[in-house]
């Protein structure tokens, strides 16, 4: 099956701008209300269909949710090579991770099995430097 390229429409790129803003992962939801805050007119079908479509040219990365909402941010890697994610899961910040070694672990646990084709992701979730000193800091009574 061929795909055809997708047409750079006012939509897409006032999403792509919103998302250039962002450090952190969100549903299509926060897009289009960032959108309709910002003024923009552009509707929620329209940011579901164009984040689909920008995650499958790989424009944008795209993780799932605790309740399984799908969330996307802008790939920050030039040439969209395959990286993991670091995600707070008080603020939401994320940073693209690379583990040294592990897609050929991969590739060997994969062959020992006997699968092919083998695709995967890492999301690691934790507490980012700023909202560990928060949690840590005494309450006041």
């Amino acid at each position: 099956m061929t795909t055809t390229p997708q047409r750079r429409t006012r939509q897409r790129a006032t999403i792509a701008e919103v998302l250039a803003e962002l450090e952190e992962f969100r549903t299509a939801q926060d897009i289009h209300d960032l959108l309709r805050r910002r003024g923009d007119s552009v509707g929620l079908a329209t940011v579901y269909r164009n984040l689909q479509a920008m995650a499958e040219a790989g424009e944008v990365d795209v993780v799932r949710t605790p309740d399984g909402q799908a969330s996307y941010r802008a790939c920050g890697e030039a040439t969209h090579a395959h990286h993991h994610h670091l995600i707070c899961r008080v603020c939401g910040r994320t940073l693209e991770v690379e583990f040294e070694g592990v897609e050929e672990l991969i590739a060997a646990l994969a062959a020992q099995h006997g699968f092919t084709d083998v695709d995967h992701s890492f999301e690691l979730h934790g507490l980012c430097a700023p909202c560990a000193a928060a949690t840590d800091s005494p309450k006041e009574t």
